[in-house]
């Protein structure tokens, strides 16, 4: 994959680099910060190769791209300075968003760049449990004790590196935030803690206490030290700023952060933790059953970061019951993709992207190519993960199991929580469960169930009086169908992709086809199939055939502007339609007037074999004409 052309064409995508506010990125994400997100093309981004899908969440333009993201990330940034000093898309655009979603931005904003490093000393943690339990290391040993150091400096040191997310993340100096979760932690102050409570500052009481590996304090300070910069960049001559603003800053934040907002933020920490545990042993069941049935779409809308300072906070405290309960979501999630793989047989694209995301969860604990390549596409499986999600995480609710490192949950990471049989019984539950249920009741929609109907259809005509029958397929199998034709679904001019005003469909990143200039309003069906996908915008229609080939066609280049205005789709999703029967009615000139261009994209977007695409030879065809054919 060309990293670099790829982070090019989201950055052009998502509305060029003077649109970009700020960017950065987690395991499997970019997360953008954009100055009028409308100005995306969010349709063509879901649809370029190596895009899994895009999100909005938060304040943030998320484009889902795997586990190669940082590649991706490093590529764009190569020439580029968007950096993570960004503001949010509503402070820049005047949308309005409510105090949680801004509250959400700023946690996942602040942890975001943290993660690969937490993850990677959670891991080195859990090797270390490993290699003591198993007798190949002393805890006592000078290298267990460097390695040691190396897994648990960034959550040791955490007010500090969340000083510095924090710092860009609210626009304040990022380093004078920084030194004041050093400031924390540093020898001087720790040392007051021996005094007991005989520490004053200025004659007012200190109440003292470890800030190591905490976040809410942290949170606190920075937040209203963004506010004090401000303010102080207003009153200071500018000549004096480099030193007096850092100065005072830090004279006035470090004292009232041992002072007040410290013991708060630890205190606010404390009582939300406290309220979480309280709720988990009235009921461990069914905090369970919430969490590890529905972490899966928590995780889609973003609302997994309310839960990131709290696990800190317990984990700082000797273990997590969250995000113990929330990994049975990842397991049930794995566990769909497993049995997908088991069950698709026939069809080796779908088993190899079944296989490969399975070992992604399973080695790497990244699970988003399963949510949104498998479980969002094939949404007969989403009962499926909500109950083996929970079943797993009620057994580890009702027992009380702990993460008692930062990980990403995957098989390496087993010997982190406590205890550790039962957690394992829990996620092989929530896995085999998944599993079998996919196996057993399949994986596929009425609509894709449909197209196996086509195929197997032996009628070659159809009754007016049952238009919802199933059409006929070619009068050969699929497995035997060496020429399928796709025909005209307007009337009009037929030009080359090459030629159209939109390098989605010019390159061929999106497949192979032809695009028509329409003469008249109306789009037909351009074969025998079902409806698999109409865009709520009603500007594109997918249709699959009995032989399984995909076709989109697309009405016009960047008409999603539009918001659904000139369309009138006469058909709905899971419809079968027989070649020739109208789909869309849409109106030229209003369209033309809007300024939007009307060509027309008629795509092969996948088929079940390696074919060639001829096109045709006419420079104007009719509707129903032969407009490509596709050789096995």
């Amino acid at each position: 994959m060309d990293h670099k052309k790829m982070g090019d064409d989201i950055v052009r995508l998502v509305g060029g680099e003077a649109n970009i506010n700020g960017l950065v990125h987690c395991a499997t994400r970019l997360r953008f910060n954009l100055k009028d997100s409308k100005k995306a093309e969010r349709e063509t981004l879901e649809k370029h190769e190596g895009v899994i899908t895009v999100v909005e969440s938060g304040g943030q333009f998320q484009v889902v791209i795997g586990s190669h993201v940082a590649h991706v990330y490093a590529e764009i940034m190569k020439h580029r300075d968007f950096g993570g000093e960004s503001s949010s898309t509503a402070e820049t655009t005047g949308e309005k968003t409510s105090v949680l979603s801004k509250v959400f931005e700023i946690i996942s904003g602040s942890f975001s760049p943290l993660i690969p490093a937490m993850a990677g000393s959670g891991m080195l943690k859990a090797l270390l449990t490993v290699l003591t339990m198993l007798g190949w290391m002393s805890d006592t040993s000078d290298t267990y004790l460097i390695l040691s150091a190396a897994g648990n400096a960034v959550f040791y040191f955490l007010p500090i590196f969340l000083g510095i997310t924090l710092g860009m993340k609210l626009k304040a100096n990022p380093y004078v935030a920084g030194v004041i979760g050093a400031a924390l932690l540093e020898p001087n102050f720790t040392g007051l803690m021996d005094k007991g409570s005989d520490v004053s500052f200025l004659g007012i009481p200190v109440v003292m206490m470890s800030y190591s590996a905490s976040v809410f304090p942290i949170f606190i300070s920075i937040s209203i030290y963004a506010l004090l910069d401000k303010l102080l960049k207003k009153i200071i001559l500018k000549d004096l700023q480099l030193f007096l603003v850092p100065m005072i800053a830090l004279m006035i934040m470090v004292p009232l952060s041992a002072i007040a907002f410290g013991p708060f933020g630890t205190n606010v920490g404390d009582w939300i933790s406290s309220g979480v545990t309280w709720l988990i042993d009235v009921s461990g069941i069914l905090s369970g059953i919430v969490l590890g049935g529905f972490m899966t779409f928590m995780v889609i809308f973003g609302l997994h970061w309310g839960f990131t300072p709290i696990t800190i906070q317990n984990i700082g405290v000797g273990g997590d019951p969250i995000e113990a309960m929330a990994a049975a979501a990842v397991f049930a999630q794995i566990g769909v993709a497993f049995g997908i793989f088991l069950k698709a047989k026939k069809d080796k694209t779908l088993r190899t992207l079944a296989g490969s995301t399975s070992l992604t969860g399973l080695l790497a604990g990244v699970t988003e190519p399963i949510v949104y390549g498998l479980v969002l596409r094939y949404k007969r499986v989403i009962p499926i993960v909500v109950i083996a999600g929970a079943v797993g995480g009620a057994i580890n609710g009702h027992f009380g199991v702990k993460m008692t490192a930062y990980v990403f949950h995957n098989i390496f990471a087993i010997p982190v929580y406590t205890p550790t049989a039962v957690y394992i019984i829990a996620i092989v539950c929530s896995f085999a469960i998944a599993a079998v249920l996919t196996v057993m009741f399949g994986y596929e929609s009425k609509t894709k169930s449909a197209i196996s109907e086509i195929k197997d259809a032996k009628t070659d005509t159809i009754s007016e009086s049952t238009p919802k029958e199933i059409p006929a397929a070619p009068e050969v199998k699929t497995a035997e169908v060496k020429k399928e034709q796709i025909h005209s679904p307007l009337t009009g001019k037929a030009v080359a992709l090459s030629t159209i005003n939109d390098p989605a469909f010019s390159t061929g990143a999106m497949g192979k086809g032809l695009a028509i200039v329409p003469e008249i309003g109306e789009v037909v069906s351009p074969v025998d199939g079902v409806v698999t996908s109409l865009f709520p915008t009603g500007h594109a229609i997918g249709l699959t055939t009995g032989a399984g080939t995909e076709i989109l066609i697309h009405i016009g280049i960047n008409t999603v502007a539009l918001k659904g205005k000139h369309f009138n789709p006469v058909v709905q999703e899971g419809d079968i339609v027989r070649q020739g029967d109208l789909l869309i009615q849409f109106d030229i000139e209003q369209i033309k007037q809007a300024g939007y261009e009307t060509v027309t994209p008629v795509i092969v977007t996948l088929t079940q074999h390696e074919v060639d695409v001829f096109e045709t030879s006419q420079e104007h065809v009719q509707k129903n004409d032969v407009l490509l054919t596709l050789v096995v």
